[in-house]
Formats: structure tokens, C-alpha cells, sequence
């Protein structure tokens, strides 16, 4: 009998890992994650987020989490959902279950983007070598999120810690972004000593 499972593989799987350290900004590839987008009207919020396991942000921009579970507000009836090692299948089969008898939308999008990781004191500055918007601390707060462009791919940008700071971006555009970030960040690059003879 033919094995028709499939295997993901990330897009950024041939990047240079060896590279992801470069002085005061790091780059990371985040694990896989089981993605929905989620869209609904009221009665159907409390039963989602119950059997997602992390409440639905109701403010703008803003994400909420749990262990390793996010919810991205990104609308007011819209919502990014991703869990790290979690069967997007099975959970995508229970959720289904529970939410059938509501109007709303569930969206297995697991396979669609891959997520990196970018941290340091330097990691604003990196972003704004692609991204227009004002990342300061107090523009762009810790557990905010938006959708919005890095050189010339859509991201979705959140800021998880002061300085540091998680984009999900689209399979067909990762590598792009990577290799933006990765070249922005080669100033802080620590340079190798050399020694001159006398």
C-alpha cells in the first residue's frame, strides 16, 4: 500500500544556522505549529478559545498566550490561532466539533508560513531596515501583533519580549526575509581580531 502522509518540511530548513549569532541581534527558526485562522461572531468566541485553550484577544493588535499556545487578534471577528507541537489534524478535527453548531469559520493554515525569531538590543533597528513602522517601546508594546510588510513580503510582526520580537511570514517569502534580516544584521557582526607583526 502507497504511504500518502506527508512530511513537512520548513522552507528555511537550508538556511545557514551557523550563522544566526551576529553580535547584538540573533535570528531563529521557531518550530512548527498548528495555525487556523478563526473567524466568527460572538457566541461562538467563548467555545473556540475554551477548546483552544487561550482566551481571544477582544483590543486591537493584540495576542494572547498560553504555555506554547497564541491567539492573534487580527480583526474584530478574526483570529490567528497557533499551537507548537500540537497535531494541527486532531486539533483541527476537535475544534470542528465543538464549533459546529455556531456561525463561524475555522481555517487549518499549518502548512501556509513558517515563523523565525529575531532578539537583541539592535533588533528594532534590524526590523526597520524592511519594516516602515515605529517599533519603539512605547509605539509598539510587548503583546502587540499587526499585520503589516518587511522589504517586499507580508508578515505578521509581534513583539514578545522588549527585544525580541516573532514574525510569521509566508513559505514562498521566508527565505526572502531571512536573508534581509540575516545581511541588515551583519554590522553588529563581531569581527575577527588580527594581529599585525612589528
Amino acid at each position: 500500500m502507497v504511504d500518502t502522509s506527508v512530511i513537512r518540511v520548513s522552507s528555511l530548513a537550508r538556511v545557514n544556522r551557523n550563522s544566526s549569532s551576529a553580535g547584538a541581534v540573533s535570528l531563529e527558526i521557531l518550530p512548527d505549529a498548528a495555525k487556523f485562522v478563526f473567524r466568527g461572531r460572538p457566541p461562538s468566541f467563548a467555545p473556540a478559545a475554551e477548546t483552544f485553550g487561550v482566551e481571544l484577544p477582544q483590543s486591537a493588535n493584540r495576542v494572547q498566550q498560553e504555555g506554547q499556545a497564541k491567539t492573534y487578534w487580527l480583526g474584530p471577528d478574526e483570529w490567528l490561532l497557533e499551537a507548537v507541537e500540537e497535531n494541527p489534524t486532531d486539533l483541527f478535527s476537535a475544534m470542528s466539533q465543538e464549533l459546529a453548531a455556531y456561525s463561524c469559520s475555522l481555517v487549518d493554515v499549518s502548512h501556509r508560513s513558517d515563523a523565525l525569531e529575531i532578539r537583541g538590543s539592535k533588533s528594532e533597528y534590524v526590523l526597520n531596515h524592511g519594516c516602515p513602522l515605529d517599533l519603539s517601546e512605547q509605539q509598539f508594546p510587548v503583546g502587540m501583533c499587526t499585520r503589516t510588510v518587511l522589504g517586499k513580503s507580508p508578515i505578521l510582526l509581534s513583539r514578545t519580549e522588549r527585544d525580541t520580537f516573532c514574525i510569521d511570514v509566508w513559505r514562498s517569502f521566508s527565505t526572502y526575509v531571512w536573508f534581509l534580516l540575516d545581511e541588515a544584521r551583519q554590522e553588529f557582526a563581531v569581527q575577527p581580531s588580527v594581529t599585525t607583526k612589528t
